[in-house]
């Protein structure tokens, strides 16, 4: 079957080589170190290290995921997925974000167990393993903040998250090691985990919440509804705007919907094609489906009749205060 089957002016597909290449990169390098740590860890016995581990083969997952999410981003739609598979990026970063606030918990857990039953930890190993961590998880975090600010992509983002909590916990490593060394006191090895658990259970809320209201199609925080409304209701011979929807199908990927009573003196093509525009120099939205209607043919209920009588009397008030000849 041609996937091509139908005529789309707005190609449902998202090609991003560069954070392709990136999450390879980070891939690659994330499953490598995350192997030294686990090993690091359990030789070590420190909570903090394999706290990070922890976090670390989370991000193997997570890359997984947003690897697949940016291969099926550039399959075109077909009579199944008339979308495409854009919003699979949605639902790989929706995942990603759960599993964040998981393993932040699983942290916090473990961190209580240890201050209860605290327990010795092999110092040098720790803090060589941590400061190679950081060295690698700056590098990478460095890597994917660029990749951001060229390509916008929910994936990226999460997985940005993922590897700025394994910064704060390469970090948070190295200062127990040293805090443990001078002070003996081993309660700061899961204290300082649970913090790390608390800044990563943030990042991953804000993912879920931002994939939560894509899934749910919102409509997209960086616009007014009303402000577009109005907007459309300014185009010349536009009487009334109504059943109007606005959401994300993927990051940087908007859909809009609506309806609109026409003056009955005007080409309706040029009512559309005058909204198209102005939604697409104003907002950068591209795709818009625009229903021409009338309030005495389209059936609207009191909405429909409420617009009648506000016209009519519109047309009464225009006609009262014509000149006598």
């Amino acid at each position: 079957m041609n996937t091509e089957y139908d005529y789309h002016h707005l190609h449902h597909v998202k090609k991003q080589t560069k954070s392709r290449k990136t999450l390879w990169v980070t891939l690659l390098l994330t499953a490598f170190f995350t192997i030294v740590e686990i090993v690091g860890g359990v030789f070590s016995n420190s909570l903090a290290l394999l706290s990070d581990s922890a976090h670390m083969i989370s991000d193997v997952i997570a890359l997984g995921l947003s690897m697949i999410a940016l291969h099926l981003a550039t399959r075109q739609p077909n009579a199944r997925f008339t979308f495409g598979f854009l919003r699979f990026e949605i639902i790989a970063s929706f995942l990603n974000g759960l599993a964040l606030c998981v393993i932040a918990l699983g942290i916090f857990i473990e961190g209580i167990q240890r201050m209860i039953h605290p327990q010795p930890i092999q110092l040098g190993l720790m803090l060589g393993i941590a400061s190679i961590g950081f060295v690698v998880n700056l590098v990478l975090t460095l890597v994917l903040h660029n990749s951001v600010k060229e390509e916008d992509n929910l994936n990226v983002k999460s997985a940005l998250w993922h590897f700025f909590g394994d910064l704060l916990s390469s970090v948070g490593v190295i200062v127990s090691s040293i805090i443990i060394y001078y002070s003996g006191l081993l309660i700061f090895d899961p204290l300082i985990s649970m913090v790390i658990g608390g800044i990563i259970f943030i990042g991953g809320s804000k993912i879920i919440r931002e994939s939560y209201l894509i899934l749910m199609e919102s409509v997209p925080e960086r616009y007014n509804l009303d402000e577009i409304r109005k907007q459309i209701a300014s185009v010349e011979g536009v009487e009334d705007v109504h059943e109007m929807h606005l959401w994300a199908v993927s990051t940087d990927h908007y859909s809009l919907t609506a309806h609109v009573f026409i003056s009955p003196n005007i080409q309706p093509f040029c009512v559309i094609l005058a909204i198209n525009e102005t939604l697409k120099s104003k907002y950068g939205i591209e795709h818009a489906t625009i229903q021409i209607e009338h309030a005495e043919i389209n059936p609207h209920g009191e909405y429909g009749k409420a617009f009648l009588k506000h016209q009519n009397r519109l047309n009464s008030a225009s006609s009262s205060s014509l000149p006598l000849l």
